[in-house]
């Protein structure tokens, strides 16, 4: 069934062992319960006036077997509890890495138009009702079902009448629930997205808090937020309101069931066809049957949301991963043919041929939003075209494995982002197996070992998250380092000192030279200057070349490079 696929997250053979465990243990606990009808029949025998009298033996015998079987019942219990809980936490924690890798594979395109507040909850908020849908919900409610099904069954061979009037109700609940199904995943729906956008709103206030505090966005003033957590508390109103009466009226259809079978009993009595002890009997029992089962249906809405969630991580593990099964060959010339690409309705480049030559430097420049960063992620293949390919060393990038692409490629972005960790393991995640002495190298080549052993603990010095606890110009060069280990003979470098100051820039400059020696490059630059020395510099201008060549010719064409080469020789002297 389609609830099994989601609640498991397309792995439904992991409820065989939790259902099967849990089953099992409740068979175990029936067998007490049929010791103490046989108990009864044993008091009722010594009181039924024929004199035979208590029957003390018999008692004795069968407390002996009860106080025997707890240890019967402890060890049928144990791999239940370890299967519903450990299976559920494996589960969970498999399913996490997966979609984690999962989501390493998709265009980054995809991960950009998800809210990360919604990834997140999904990794974390999800996974975690799906554990508690695999480890409380579907074996219990199994087992609860299973218990009037095995009752049913045996009281039909003591009196059949009785025995459907017991059970008479539980198909129409049955139906009930299915009929409603439908409706509780609407509002299940909306109940989910309201959350998700609380938890979106939360992470947008958290991390805007600085923005917030310097324009008085505090408060009433910060509505946005307030909204999404006043239309969550409706939603999570709205479904319970929907959710409880369909349960109670539920259980209370099951429990009617007892008071059919006392009025079947009382008439089958008055009328003779049924013994007093039969009917104690089918009293002990019906008082009991219904508890395991009235348990599990309290929780059913609740599965039925554990289910969305499972549907939700099953239709992300569906989204198309990037394809190509190919290696690169030894050349590193990258083309663009005829090559259009854009971010959703938004067309960023037009029809962009270009060629990018083995071991040159290739830079583009041109105003905000021209492309220049597009044709970096193209080159990167963190998306392909829309139109036309690129051809990295003669082969078409949507044919290459992208990790095995990415090998070839190292990039230095504008903004760094370094990971909560040491700034060792930072710099190696360019090389993971490197050496000390090979990280130590790499660090004095990109001009931050000096300020590196000034730390309290060198490069074992923890990072906050970000790098938050660096400067910006510290963060470039740890990236660039972490470049230079990796030793990729395509270099990237997206603006790499735009927003440095002077000294900040120089010594950035000088790990970047030391980066670039030999390799394939491609830098975007706003400054001018720094790029007056390529071999190739293409302008772009809305989404399309508007020239190409190197300073000089560029020059004496007296186009939009000498436009921005004169903007920016004269705003040089300002001063503030």
């Amino acid at each position: 069934m389609k609830i099994f696929q989601n609640i498991t997250v397309g792995q439904p053979k992991k409820l065989i062992k939790p259902i099967g465990f849990t089953i099992l243990a409740n068979l175990v606990n029936v067998v007490p319960f049929m010791f103490s009808i046989e108990v009864i029949k044993i008091i009722f025998n010594a009181f039924d006036g024929s004199g035979t009298g208590l029957d003390m033996a018999r008692l004795w015998k069968i407390i002996g077997i009860l106080f025997a079987y707890m240890i019967v019942m402890f060890i049928a219990e144990k791999p239940a509890y370890r299967h519903s809980y450990r299976d559920a936490y494996a589960l969970s924690g498999e399913g996490r890495a997966n979609l984690a890798e999962h989501l390493r594979k998709l265009p980054l395109g995809y991960i950009t138009s998800r809210d990360p507040g919604d990834l997140a909850n999904m990794m974390m908020g999800d996974f975690t009702l799906i554990e508690t849908g695999v480890s409380h919900i579907v074996p219990q409610l199994f087992g609860a079902l299973v218990m009037p099904f095995i009752a049913f069954i045996s009281l039909l061979w003591i009196d059949w009448r009785m025995s459907v009037a017991m059970f008479i109700a539980l198909p129409i609940t049955i139906l009930l629930l299915w009929g409603c199904s439908k409706l509780q995943k609407r509002m299940a729906d909306r109940q989910m997205k309201s959350k998700l956008d609380a938890g979106n709103r939360l992470q947008e206030y958290l991390l805007g808090i600085r923005v917030m505090k310097a324009y008085n966005l505090v408060g009433e003033k910060f509505a946005r937020l307030e909204n999404s957590f006043r239309k969550l508390m409706k939603e999570c109103i709205r479904f319970e309101a929907l959710s409880g009466p369909i349960i109670l009226t539920s259980i209370t259809l099951i429990r009617a069931g007892l008071t059919l079978m006392i009025l079947t009993g009382t008439y089958l009595l008055i009328g003779g066809s049924l013994d007093v002890l039969t009917f104690v009997m089918f009293l002990v029992i019906g008082s009991r049957v219904y508890d395991p089962l009235t348990s599990a249906l309290m929780k059913y809405a609740e599965l039925r949301y554990d289910e969305r969630a499972g549907e939700r991580i099953l239709n992300l593990m569906k989204e198309q991963e990037m394809g190509g099964d190919k290696a690169p060959n030894g050349s590193t010339d990258i083309v663009f043919e005829n090559v259009s690409f854009g971010y959703g309705d938004k067309d960023v480049l037009h029809n962009v041929s270009l060629k990018m030559k083995q071991g040159t430097l290739t830079a583009l420049v041109g105003p905000s939003g021209s492309g220049k960063s597009t044709i970096l992620k193209l080159c990167a293949r963190f998306y392909d075209p829309s139109q036309g390919r690129v051809m990295f060393g003669g082969i078409d990038e949507s044919t290459l494995d992208p990790e095995k692409l990415m090998k070839k490629i190292s990039m230095v972005f504008q903004d760094v982002y370094l990971f909560q960790d040491t700034i060792g393991n930072n710099i190696r995640f360019g090389k993971e197996n490197a050496t000390d002495e090979e990280m130590i190298e790499a660090a004095k080549k990109a001009c931050c070992y000096d300020f590196i052993m000034k730390l309290p603990k060198g490069f074992d010095t923890m990072v906050g998250e970000g790098g938050c606890t660096l400067s910006g110009g510290e963060k470039q060069r740890i990236s660039i380092a972490r470049a230079m280990l990796k030793d990729a003979p395509v270099v990237l470098l997206d603006e790499a000192t735009a927003s440095l100051d002077p000294e900040n820039e120089v010594e950035v400059q000088r790990a970047i030279n030391e980066l670039i020696a030999g390799r394939t490059v491609i830098v975007i630059a706003h400054r001018l200057k720094t790029i007056k020395d390529a071999d190739n510099i293409i302008v772009m201008e809305t989404g399309k070349i508007a020239e190409e060549g190197t300073h000089d010719e560029l020059m004496d064409r007296n186009g939009l490079y000498k436009k921005l080469w004169t903007i920016q020789a004269e705003s040089s002297g300002w001063e503030l």
